[in-house]
């Protein structure tokens, strides 16, 4: 054995046994239901492996969470999790709110009513890409607050909202320790990131906040997410993509848990499309199962919907579009089902995860073992892992040759048969389409209604100097004028036709549009890393007294890193280049302020309100205008969305419901908006007549927005012969593993949801076929008697099974660069709608 090989066994013996010391089962630490161990959390008695998803019920409407639960437990999950969101809940000091979209104590029933557990993260800071990171506006005006800190003022009343959340929840008895759902609770969120700022007063506060939360007596053990010195008996967990190899456990009598697995990564407007592929999020789960983890929760499972003015700064709309169930609650896959898959799979070794004595082996640099045995009941696990990205590995096992695709894990519930591989994918493949609703056009008469634009004799603040925006809006819109008024001389004005005065504001964010003597001259924003932002644009000015009016913007408010209490936005200095008499300073010159548009205030976008101004017929390409139209309720029952790529900036509203912020001027570095289609739920919407208005700030032709339904129609397989076959083709009887599944080849498996059936085979091919869902191409390799075998096999059903071997398609097993992979695409459709023939 080498120097080398000698460290590299050490290094891992060393590890196992830091890893695995003291996992032996300890008493309970926590009365009721719920306890824990070393190992994992015990619920009534047994210890449990725990997969979880984060679905936020304010991000979702009520008509939806029944569906997204079902789907979610169908998924494999047995445990929700959510955030507990204290601005909704308490807008006002001391005045609460759980009804409705807010109605905390429902949605966990409908988790239970699913038979899953739940995961009550109340923080009350949660970050979560949500606007103030959920603390209510009204808690940054309290006298002498600094949140997150041992400071009196906000540990009153986080204290307040944390107990009246656990009252909510004791008084439904939805708490394990009462026979509810919920099995663990958290409080505060994420403060290593902010922990040095505060020393020795951040010790303390969260020192406080773990004694306060113990003593709710809530009977469920308390967690603090990414907080490695967790005080007492509240367990730390870790957060981000690969918890398997980050995560360092300070204390032995404390499971693993990962409570935020990201799915993808949040938005903000300018960012180009996140993706995370279901090969590296599987290869992540089971690398953190197969090192002692046995709690994970995807964030998001569900991201949804960030409706109204919820989101933080500069956060999209749409919210981690890319988790399993995308924006509007479809299945998106193959990361939903390899992920079900997967779950299965786990569970096949729950025994050995929970109860075996863990040991490790490493093969080479790249390829190690981690294995879970208990003898004398013949239980073994084994979890063969390649880490290396590029490389694929075969490795003999006791005695057992097996195949590792580069940075996979195989699943070996018996410590011989692979039932699992995370690079693997036999789940079937989608692509999500838009269709314009046709009925919908019928009604595409637009009105529109222009906002004032504020002079500073019409604005009702005077200030000398430009207020600051977040303290003169409070959270309630995202709008304020800002304005003053000037005179200068014709002699103040260049004399050459090719110079023009300039108009410069320095503001803190987040965005502003600027009007001259009643003339819009641009927009200027900054972004989500840069707030202070320098607007800088030419303009018309005449002699005698001009007009300078600024729509100060905010698009959420930031929600995290320390003293969110002192955060700023607006404009700040205000100066005019380019005169003869050089530049004039405008910062002091006296301002004018208004909060809100008169839309705003007189609920134009409600029909009530509408009929309280005069609406005239729509002109596009109209600055801070109001428009409105209606239209009828598309025909079926998938999703309806808004296609606003014909737009700039502003506000929707659906009869009086508010959509959230579009941004579609704002561009990505691919030069296409970060977001152009928003949701719209059908709870939202009646039979006929549905009240369609926006504010638009920038301009735009409205006449081209187009109201669609939303599919995931198109599905695909694509599978090899080299695949294991299904791992729902095994199950554990017994204690042991047995097959259940007469033929255990691979399959490559098509399934239609909601009552459609296969209408067309759109894309077969064996061979080596190249491409992805939606956009396929045959290789060199291609046999040409795949499709009408296909087609045999799945028209007309809503569901098929097909062979992959090279034999079932007559190929030729031969070609040099065949790679024995089966790739078909098919299109689900009502039967109504198909053909005679594939009825």
């Amino acid at each position: 054995m080498t120097a080398a090989s000698q460290v590299v066994r050490l290094v891992a013996a060393i590890f196992v046994v830091g890893c695995f010391a003291n996992i032996v089962a300890v008493p309970g630490v926590l009365a009721g239901n719920v306890t824990y161990d070393g190992r994992s959390l015990i619920i009534n008695g047994k210890r449990e492996l725990i997969f979880s998803g984060s679905i936020h019920y304010p991000r979702s409407q009520p008509a939806l969470w029944p569906d997204l639960l079902e789907k979610a437990k169908q998924g494999g999950l047995n445990a929700i999790s959510t955030y507990v969101f204290w601005n909704i809940h308490e807008p006002t000091p001391g005045k609460f709110n759980f009804v409705g979209q807010y109605d905390l104590a429902k949605f966990i029933k409908l988790v239970q009513k699913n038979g899953m557990y739940a995961i009550l993260r109340i923080g009350p800071f949660i970050q979560a890409e949500w606007s103030h990171g959920g603390f209510p506006f009204w808690l940054r005006e309290v006298e002498g607050i600094t949140f997150r800190t041992n400071n009196e003022p906000f540990k009153y009343y986080m204290e307040r909202f944390v107990r009246k959340v656990v009252e909510v929840m004791k008084k439904e008895k939805l708490l394990a320790s009462q026979g509810g759902p919920i099995i663990l609770a958290q409080v505060e969120n994420e403060y290593s990131n902010i922990a040095a700022t505060f020393d020795r007063n951040g010790t303390e506060y969260v020192q406080w906040a773990a004694n306060m939360a113990r003593s709710t007596k809530i009977g469920v053990p308390w967690i603090m997410c990414k907080q490695k010195d967790a005080p007492g008996t509240v367990i730390p967990t870790c957060n981000g993509r690969n918890c398997g190899d980050t995560f360092v456990r300070k204390d032995q009598a404390k499971p693993i848990f990962w409570t935020e697995n990201w799915t993808a990564q949040y938005r903000v407007f300018g960012d180009p499309p996140s993706q995370r592929s279901a090969e590296d999020l599987a290869y992540a789960v089971v690398r953190f199962f197969s090192k002692m983890g046995t709690l994970t929760n995807y964030y998001m499972y569900h991201g949804g919907t960030n409706f109204g003015r919820n989101g933080a700064a500069f956060v999209m709309t749409r919210y981690y579009d890319e988790a399993p169930l995308d924006e509007f609650g479809l299945l998106k896959e193959p990361k939903w089902g390899h992920l079900r898959d997967m779950h299965h799979a786990l569970r096949l070794s729950r025994k050995g995860l929970l109860w075996g004595t863990p040991s490790y082996k490493q093969f080479k640099k790249s390829v190690e073992a981690w294995i879970y045995e208990k003898p004398n009941e013949n239980v073994c696990v084994a979890f063969l892992t390649n880490i290396h990205p590029k490389t694929d590995a075969t490795i003999k096992f006791r005695g057992t040759d097996y195949f590792l695709p580069r940075r996979s894990i195989s699943i070996l519930p018996d410590c011989k048969t692979v039932v699992f591989n995370t690079q693997r994918v036999n789940a079937q493949h989608n692509s999500r389409t838009f269709q314009t609703a046709k009925q919908t056009q019928k009604k595409n008469v637009w009105k529109m209604y222009k906002e004032p634009i504020l002079k500073y004799r019409h604005t009702s603040a005077k200030t000398q100097e430009p207020q600051e925006l977040f303290e003169m809006t409070k959270d309630k819109t995202d709008y304020a004028w800002y304005s003053t008024s000037f005179r200068i001389d014709d002699d103040d004005l260049p004399r050459r036709h090719d110079i023009r005065p300039v108009l410069q504001v320095r503001s803190f964010g987040h965005a502003l549009n600027a009007f001259v003597n009643g003339k819009y001259i641009g927009t200027g924003h900054g972004t989500k890393v840069e707030g202070l932002f320098q607007f800088s644009k030419p303009m018309d000015l005449k002699p005698g007294t001009n007009h300078i009016s600024i729509l100060g913007v905010t698009v959420g408010l930031p929600d995290s890193g320390p003293y969110l209490e002192h955060r700023m936005a607006g404009p700040d200095k205000v100066v005019i280049q380019g005169l003869n008499t050089g530049t004039l300073d405008l910062s002091a010159n006296g301002w004018g302020h208004e909060v809100g548009l008169v839309g705003e205030k007189m609920e134009i976008y409600k029909q009530q309100g509408a009929n309280k101004v005069q609406w005239a017929n729509a002109n596009s390409n109209q600055q801070v205008t109001w428009y409105k139209r209606y239209f009828d309720r598309p025909y079926g029952l998938d999703p309806v969305s808004l296609d606003m790529s014909s737009m700039g900036k502003g506000l929707l509203w659906v009869n009086g419901h508010c959509l959230g912020r579009y941004w579609v001027s704002y561009l990505s570095p691919l030069g296409k908006p970060s977001q152009s289609v928003y949701h719209v739920p059908r709870s939202f919407l009646k039979p006929k007549d549905n009240f369609l208005v926006l504010f638009e700030e920038q301009g735009g032709k409205p006449e081209d927005i187009l109201i669609m339904t939303v599919k995931r129609d198109n599905i695909c397989t694509f599978v090899s012969e080299y695949h294991t076959a299904h791992s729902k083709s095994w199950s554990r009887q017994g204690g042991q593993i047995k097959t259940v599944a007469e033929d255990m080849r691979p399959h490559a498996s098509l399934r239609c949801l909601r009552k459609k059936v296969i209408s067309k085979i759109v894309f077969a091919s064996f061979g080596n076929p190249m491409g992805m869902c939606g956009n396929f191409t045959a290789g060199t390799c291609h046999s040409p008697h795949v499709f009408p075998i296909v087609e045999k096999l799945c028209l007309g059903k809503r569901s098929c099974s097909l062979p992959v071997t090279g034999k079932d398609y007559a190929a030729d097993i031969n070609c040099p660069n065949t790679t024995g992979t089966l790739a078909v695409q098919a299109k689900c459709s009502r039967q109504k709608r198909m053909s005679n023939r594939n009825n």
